[in-house]
């Protein structure tokens, strides 16, 4: 393995407390030294003035489609388009086909991810088939290597069920991930219920769906006291109910993404299918309250749910699958919405990228301390680029951000002390 040496960087390590310009040496896929003007030699020298150097980022809400939607993304293509972003960890969603719900399957993506340019950690589910109906074996899904359980993409329709799987998941080592939504309020809408739907003539989401599962899921936590965490935060009403749950004592922590921080329901108005996802684009004051819920500590992190689809399915405006590409826009359009307007510091969003969902999930890496995993993404924060879908590494090319010109770009990223990203090449 070739010795690298990082030279003349703006270190970014929230988890050490360490800000500066620094060199770091990298050998045998672990940092060995990092200091000021280090006096080493390398197999192979970096120069990063100017220069963002991080811990690699964690996303840990993704869906790779991996088994059984290989059309639309793929364990290994999935992990290009991540390392094309930063991204060195990620959690793969196990609504796939067959579901993971299940060792054998658990098994197959940790073997497939044995080649691929970040690591993977799956999430099993809370139920058998993601039916609601009966718990998994989460002693069994731990056992084969999950980090959390969730039915995303589906919520768990019964409170009792929910409480049953947030007390035995905790005991059996997972995290709950929650997909807040109640889908008798839903009753077949496909963006948000206001005044762009009434517009365009289609049913709405309310808001209240995913505020009243919400609120039900940290009632749950605080009953229990159990943790909690809660997935794709997109309203003001859930942004509030989080934060005084979490005000008294209540075990929650959250995520949002960025499309919910930049983009508002009106990019409908184009009856363009690749604007839909679930939870959906909200409205101004969402938008706005969700910048806050960052800036005040409510959302613990920045996640993408990268959510593949294909042309094909995605051509049909009200018959098309939600969900949009993120893994290569994410810190782009992080630090373009947050840092480049002041409403963070780089270090805060470097802590909710990077440090804060691996401490969610109880995994390794985070940290640029000497001894710490060579996992590390190299960013310019100033360079603007324009979103091309063509151009991004995922199998689908359905993002939100095409066509917008984003401010920050990735440059290199490294996993386990190897260069798999190389802007350019």
């Amino acid at each position: 393995m070739l010795s690298i040496l990082l030279k003349n960087g703006n270190v970014i390590d929230p988890s050490s407390r360490f800000e500066g310009k620094a060199d770091l040496l990298i050998k045998n896929g672990v940092i060995a030294e990092i200091g000021e003007s280090l006096d080493a030699t390398a197999d192979k020298v970096i120069d990063c003035e100017g220069l963002c150097v991080i811990p690699g980022i964690c996303d840990m809400h993704v869906h790779l489609r991996d088994p059984g939607q290989t059309h639309k993304e793929d364990i290994i293509t999935g992990c290009e388009a991540a390392a094309a972003g930063g991204v060195t960890a990620l959690a793969c969603m196990p609504n796939t086909v067959p579901p993971v719900d299940n060792a054998e399957t658990v098994r197959y993506i940790k073997e497939k991810a044995k080649n691929a340019k970040a690591r993977v950690y799956p999430v099993g589910c809370i139920t058998k088939g993601l039916k609601g109906e009966e718990l998994c074996d989460y002693q069994e899904l731990r056992a084969a290597g999950c980090v959390a359980v969730s039915d995303d993409g589906r919520p768990v329709k019964s409170a009792v069920m929910m409480a049953q799987a947030m007390e035995k998941a905790h005991y059996a080592g997972l995290k709950v991930i929650s997909h807040c939504e109640d889908l008798e309020i839903i009753d077949g809408g496909i963006i948000n219920e206001g005044k762009i739907s009434k517009q365009l003539g289609v049913k709405g989401m309310s808001r209240l769906s995913e505020d009243t599962i919400t609120a039900r899921e940290l009632a749950i936590a605080q009953d229990l006291q159990m943790p909690i965490h809660i997935a794709h935060v997109s309203t003001k009403g859930s942004a509030n109910i989080i934060k005084s749950n979490v005000f008294v004592g209540v075990m929650c922590t959250c995520e949002t993404a960025p499309h919910y921080l930049m983009l508002t329901d009106e990019m409908l108005l184009s009856r363009d299918a690749d604007y839909r996802m679930n939870p959906p684009l909200r409205e101004e004051e969402d938008v706005l309250a969700m910048r806050a819920a960052v800036a005040n500590g409510t959302i613990d992190c920045i996640v993408t749910d990268h959510a593949p689809h294909s042309a094909e399915e995605k051509a049909d405006f009200e018959k098309a699958p939600n969900g949009v590409v993120g893994l290569e826009t994410s810190l782009a359009a992080s630090l373009t919405a947050l840092v480049h307007t002041n409403t963070i510091s780089l270090a805060q969003l470097v802590r909710m990228m990077c440090v804060n969902p691996r401490t969610i999930l109880g995994i390794e890496g985070g940290s640029l301390a000497k001894g710490e995993l060579a996992d590390i993404a190299i960013f310019d924060p100033d360079e603007e680029w324009t979103v091309q879908p063509e151009k991004l590494h995922s199998k689908s090319k359905n993002t939100c951000f095409k066509g917008m010109t984003l401010k920050g770009r990735v440059k290199y990223t490294l996993l386990g002390g190897e260069i798999v990203y190389t802007d350019g090449e």
